[in-house]
C-alpha cells in the first residue's frame, strides 16, 4: 500500500514533465500508474494486509493503512475509473490546452489521494487524506481559473466540504478519546459503543463531514456548480471518486454506529429529502451535465440511506449501488464530454439527431442510461431490486418507517427514470427543436473507448451479478445480523419486481409529460444555492460589525479588550468553577523580595517617565530583575536566555527611538486615566492569582522531577531545558522558528518595501571609502568624527573575536551545560550589534556579508530537513540518535543529531538579529541622513 501511495505521488510530481515532453498522450502513460496499482488490488482481493509505520505515536499520527473487502471494492472503483479518466484526458483536451501538466499532476495525485483515503486505518491520517481530496478538487473543479463560474464554484465546495471536513475532525478527536484508539478498526472491533452523549455528539459531527462531502441536502448545492469544472473532472471526482468519500465514511463505521442516536436521524431523513428533492430538479433543468449532477445527487441520497440502514441485505444494495453508480456516471460525463465537443453545446432544447450520426455513442449512452434508469438487464437493475428487497425486510426500522422509505425510493426511483429518458431522447433523438445544431465532430476511438468500456461493464456485472455479489457480500456480512440477500439479476416475481414495473411507468409518463415540468425561472423549492449566498452575505455583514467594533484602529482601545478578556472569562471560570486550597509563600529569601521591590519600582517609573530612553532602560531593568530570579531559583540556562535577550531588546528600541523626539513633549502626553489604571492593576493581580490556582490544581506529581531523568536517557543530555526544544518539544520549538521567520520577514519587508533581500552594504561600496586608510574596524573611518568612538572601536576589535569564541561555546556545551542554539546565536546577535554600533552600517556588511534571509531560510530548511531524516531513516520526526565515537588525540565524543536541529535554531537567531540591524539600523541611518 505504501508503493501505491508513492508511486502516485511521484507520477504527481513527474506529470508536467511528461506533458510537456508527450504533450496529451502523457495522459495515456499516466493512465499506467493507477492501472498498475489496480493490478495490485486484484492480487490482493480477499485478503487483509495492513502497514503500520510510526510517526508521531505521542499524538496518535501512525501511518496505519488496512486493505480489506471494503477497500478492494473502493480501490478498484477509484483507480479503474481514474485510468479511464486519465486515458479519455489523452484526447479530450486540445494540443494547446493551457496549465495541462499541472492538471494532469492534481488528477494522478488525486486518484492516490483517494486511495490513502480508502486504506487509512487511522481516523487521523483519513482526515488529513480527507483534506487533500478537498484541496485538489477545489483546484481541479477551478481549473479555468479565467472564468468567474470556475472560480466560484471552487470556492463554494471548498467551504462548504471543507467546513464539514473540520465538523468531522473534532467528531474524530472525540470518538478516538472515548475509544482510547483512533484506529478504525478497534472501533470496529469495539462489542459496543461507549455511553454517554459524547458519543452521539462526535457521531453527528463525523456524519456532518459525510454528507458535506457526498452532497447530500441541505449542503448538496456545491455539486450542481462543481459542473463548471472540465468533464472529466466531473466524470472522476463527482461520479466515482469524491462524492463516494461520505458513503465511504458511513459504510466503514455502520458496523459498529449504525446504533447510535444520530444515525438513523439524520442519514435516513436527509437522504429520503435528498433523492426526491434532487430527482425533481434533474427533470427541470436543460444543461446535460446539470441533468447527470442533480441525478448524481439523488442517487448519493439513496446509496447514503442503504449504507445507513445498518442491516447486512441493506449494506449490500448500497455497495451494489456505489458500484453501479460510478460505471454508469462516470460513462454519462464522459458521453457529455463528447456531445459538447462535437456540438459544441450541452443544451437540450438546441441538441437533434445525433444518434444518426453517431450510432455508436449512441449506443454506449442507451447502455449506461438504461443501467441509471435500473433497467434489466444491467447492473443497475440489480442494485436498484436488491435495494427495495433490503427496505422490504429491515426489521431495525418500524413498519411505518419501512413504508415511508419505500414509497419514497419508488418516487424518486420514478424521477430517475424520467430523466435518463430524457437524457437519451434529448441527446439522441430527432427532435423538433427550433434552433438545432447542424454542426458535429465525431468521436475518434481513443476518445469513444473510455466510456465504452463502463458501459459494457454494467452489462457485464449486471450478467454476472452472482460473481459481483460474491466479491461485494464479505462486507456486507460485517454488519450486525445475518445476510439473507444476494445479487441476481432474477429474484422470481416479487413485491420488489412488481414495484420495479410500476416505477418504470411512472417515470415514463413523467417524460412524457415533462412539457408540463418545466424549470421555473426563480426555483423556490430546493434553492440552498441562494441560501448560501445570503450566509455569505450575512457572515460578511457580522464579520464588518464584529471587526469595526472591537478593531477600531486604536491600539490602546485593542490591547483593552484583550486584557478586559484575560481579566473577566478566566475569573468567571474561576469563581464558577471547583477550586483547590492554595498554599503561599512571600519569598523563600529576602533578596528575592528586594528583587520585586526593585522591579516594582522600575515599572512605577517606566510610567511616570518623560524622557523615551530612560523609559526603556527602567523596564530593562524589570528583564534583568526577572532573570536574576530565575538565576536565584537554579535555572542559569533561563536566566542566560533572559539577559541575552532583554539586551538584545534594549538594543533595538535604542534603534528605533533614533527616529523620535528625546522628550514626549506635553501635547504627545496624555493625563491619568482612572480605567486604565484599575484595568493595569486587575490585569496585575488575575495572572497571579490564576497561576496560584493552576499550581495548586495539580493532584499528581509534576513533571518536572521527570524531565531531567527523560532528558538525559531519551536525549542524551544533562541540560534539560535545551533537550527539551531540540528533542522532548522539537514540534514548538520548530513553530517557534517559523513564526521568527515569518516575522523578521515581515519588518524587513515593511522596512524595505521595495527590495527585501540583499546584504548589508560592504565598506567598498561607500564614495568615501579610502582602502589605503588603516582603523581598527574596517568600515570605522567611514563614520562622521561626531559619531566615532575609538574607545568602542578598540574594545570591539578585541572583545568580538571572544564574544563569537563564547557564541560558538554556548552552541556546543548547551545539550549538558547552560547555552544551545537560541543562546548562542543571540551571543552572536550581540557580537554583530557591537560591530554595528562601533562601526556603522557599513562595519555591520564586513562583518557578516551575507544576506539575513539566506541564514533564515537555511537555518529553517536545516532544522526541518532533520525532522524529514529521521522519517527517512524509519524513526518518529525529530527523533534523535546518539553516536559515540572514540578519536586519536580528540578522545571520546558524542554526538547527538538533535546538534543540527540546534545549528538550525542558531542559524534563524543570527538571521533574525541581522535583519533586525539591517532594517531598523542599517536601513534606518540611510534615510536619516
Amino acid at each position: 500500500m505504501p508503493a501505491v501511495l508513492l508511486v502516485h505521488a511521484l507520477a504527481a510530481l513527474l506529470a508536467p514533465l511528461c506533458v510537456r515532453v508527450l504533450g496529451r498522450n502523457a495522459f495515456y502513460v499516466l493512465a499506467l500508474v493507477p492501472l498498475g496499482s489496480l493490478g495490485w488490488v486484484f492480487a490482493n482481493w480477499g485478503t487483509t494486509v495492513e502497514t503500520q509505520w510510526q510517526w508521531a505515536p505521542q499524538i496518535s499520527m501512525n501511518i496505519d493503512l488496512r486493505f480489506d473487502s471494503l477497500a478492494a471494492v473502493m480501490c478498484t472503483l477509484v483507480l479503474g475509473v481514474g485510468a479511464l479518466i486519465l486515458a479519455y484526458c489523452g484526447r479530450y483536451f486540445g494540443r494547446d490546452e493551457a496549465r495541462l501538466g499541472v492538471f494532469a499532476a492534481e488528477l494522478t495525485g488525486f486518484a492516490g489521494a483517494m486511495f490513502g483515503l480508502v486504506t487509512s486505518d487511522n481516523m487521523l491520517l483519513l482526515f488529513v487524506f480527507w483534506e487533500i481530496t478537498t484541496v485538489l478538487s477545489f483546484l481541479l473543479v477551478g481549473h479555468y481559473a479565467e472564468r468567474s463560474a470556475s472560480r466560484r464554484a471552487a470556492i463554494q465546495a471548498l467551504l462548504v466540504t471543507g467546513a464539514g471536513g473540520l465538523a468531522m475532525l473534532v467528531g474524530i478527536i472525540i470518538l478516538g478519546l472515548r475509544y482510547n484508539s483512533f484506529l478504525l478498526s478497534d472501533i470496529l472491533a469495539a462489542d459496543a459503543p461507549p455511553g454517554g452523549s459524547a458519543v452521539s455528539v462526535a457521531v453527528g459531527l463525523v456524519l456532518l463531514g459525510a454528507i458535506s462531502k457526498s452532497a447530500i441536502v441541505p449542503l448538496h448545492f456545491w455539486l450542481p456548480g462543481a459542473m463548471a469544472a472540465p468533464t472529466p473532472v466531473s466524470a472522476y471526482l463527482h461520479a466515482a471518486a469524491m462524492v463516494k468519500a461520505g458513503i465511504y465514511l458511513v459504510a466503514r463505521l455502520a458496523p459498529a454506529l449504525s446504533q447510535t442516536f444520530p444515525w438513523h436521524v439524520m442519514l435516513l431523513p436527509l437522504g429520503l429529502i435528498t433523492v426526491l428533492l434532487a430527482g425533481w430538479r434533474a427533470i427541470q433543468v436543460h444543461d446535460l451535465k446539470l441533468v447527470l449532477a442533480f441525478g448524481t445527487v439523488s442517487q448519493l441520497g439513496l446509496m447514503i440511506m442503504m449504507v445507513g440502514v445498518g442491516t447486512p441485505d441493506a449494506a449490500l444494495a448500497g455497495l451494489a449501488l456505489l458500484v453501479a453508480h460510478g460505471m454508469f456516471k462516470a460513462c454519462l460525463f464522459m458521453v457529455v464530454g463528447i456531445i459538447d465537443h462535437g456540438a459544441g453545446t450541452r443544451d437540450l432544447r438546441r441538441l437533434s439527431g445525433l444518434g444518426r450520426r453517431s450510432p455508436v455513442l449512441c449506443a454506449v449512452a442507451v447502455l449506461a442510461a438504461a443501467s441509471m434508469a435500473a433497467l434489466p438487464p444491467l447492473f443497475g437493475f440489480v442494485a436498484k431490486e436488491s435495494a427495495l428487497g433490503a427496505l422490504w425486510t429491515a426489521e431495525v426500522l418500524s413498519p411505518w418507517m419501512r413504508v415511508v422509505l419505500i414509497a419514497g425510493v419508488a418516487v424518486g426511483s420514478a424521477f430517475t427514470v424520467a430523466y435518463s429518458v430524457r437524457f437519451v431522447w434529448g441527446a439522441f433523438g430527432t427532435t423538433s427543436n427550433p434552433d438545432p445544431v447542424t454542426t458535429w465532430h465525431a468521436p475518434g476511438p481513443l476518445l469513444l473507448g473510455p466510456p465504452a468500456v463502463l458501459a459494457v461493464a454494467g452489462l457485464a456485472a449486471g450478467l454476472g451479478a452472482p460473481l459481483v455479489d460474491r466479491w461485494l457480500s464479505p462486507y456486507a456480512k460485517t454488519l450486525p445480523g445475518h445476510l439473507d440477500s444476494h445479487l441476481s439479476l432474477w429474484h422470481g416475481f416479487n413485491g420488489p419486481l412488481l414495484l420495479t414495473v410500476l416505477i418504470i411507468i411512472a417515470g415514463i409518463a413523467l417524460f412524457l409529460i415533462r412539457g408540463w415540468i418545466g424549470e421555473p425561472e426563480h426555483p423556490r423549492l430546493g434553492n440552498a444555492d441562494r441560501n448560501y449566498d445570503a450566509a455569505l452575505r450575512a457572515m460578511d455583514r457580522l464579520s464588518l460589525r464584529i471587526t469595526g467594533t472591537v478593531q477600531s484602529g486604536s491600539l490602546p482601545a485593542s490591547q483593552a479588550t484583550i486584557l478586559c478578556t484575560l481579566v473577566i472569562l478566566p475569573t468567571i471560570l474561576l469563581a464558577v468553577g471547583t477550586r483547590r486550597g492554595i498554599e503561599l509563600r512571600l519569598w523563600d529569601s529576602p533578596l528575592q523580595a528586594a528583587i520585586g521591590a526593585i522591579m516594582i519600582a522600575m515599572a512605577l517609573a517606566a510610567t511616570v517617565l518623560r524622557n523615551r530612553l530612560a523609559s526603556v532602560l527602567v523596564v530593562g531593568v524589570t528583564g534583568y530583575g526577572c532573570g536574576v530570579i530565575f538565576a536565584l531559583h537554579g535555572a542559569p540556562d533561563l536566566a542566560l536566555t533572559q539577559f541575552l535577550v532583554e539586551t538584545l531588546i534594549l538594543v533595538v528600541f535604542v534603534l528605533v527611538l533614533r527616529a523620535f523626539p528625546a522628550e514626549i513633549t506635553e501635547s504627545q502626553g496624555t493625563a491619568f486615566k482612572i480605567r486604565r489604571a484599575l484595568l493595569a492593576i486587575a490585569v496585575g493581580v488575575t495572572v497571579p492569582v490564576l497561576g496560584a490556582f493552576a499550581i495548586a490544581a495539580r493532584h499528581g506529581d509534576p513533571i518536572w522531577r521527570a524531565i531531567p531523568d527523560a532528558a538525559y536517557a531519551i536525549g542524551g543530555g544533562k541540560n534539560a531545558v535545551n533537550v527539551l526544544l531540540v528533542d522532548i518539544r522539537a514540534w514548538d520549538t520548530l513553530g517557534e522558528i517559523s513564526v521568527l521567520v515569518v516575522a523578521a520577514t515581515g519588518v524587513a519587508s515593511l522596512v524595505f518595501r521595495s527590495r527585501r533581500f540583499g546584504g548589508a552594504p560592504r565598506a567598498s561600496e561607500s564614495p568615501n571609502y579610502d582602502p589605503d586608510k588603516v582603523s581598527w574596524l574596517p568600515a570605522a573611518r567611514l563614520l562622521d568624527r561626531r559619531d566615532r568612538s575609538m574607545v568602542l572601536q578598540i574594545t570591539t576589535r578585541l572583545v568580538f573575536p571572544t564574544i563569537m569564541v563564547l557564541s560558538v561555546y554556548f552552541f556546543f556545551s548547551g545539550h549538558n551545560a547552560p547555552g544551545g542554539g537560541f543562546a548562542g546565536g543571540l551571543v552572536a546577535g550581540l557580537a554583530l550589534t557591537l560591530r554595528y554600533l562601533a562601526g556603522g552600517r557599513y562595519e555591520l556588511g564586513e562583518a557578516l556579508p551575507v544576506d539575513a534571509g539566506h541564514l533564515l531560510g537555511t537555518g529553517l530548511i536545516l532544522a526541518a530537513g532533520t525532522a524529514t531524516a529521521s522519517l527517512l531513516l524509519g524513526a518518529p520526526p525529530l527523533s534523535s540518535a546518539i553516536i559515540e565515537v572514540t578519536l586519536p588525540l580528540l578522545g571520546h565524543i558524542k554526538l547527538v543529531t538533535a546538534l543540527f536541529f540546534d545549528l538550525g535554531v542558531y542559524l534563524v537567531v543570527v538571521g533574525l538579529v541581522l535583519d533586525v540591524l539591517r532594517s531598523l539600523g542599517a536601513r534606518l541611518d540611510k534615510e536619516l541622513v
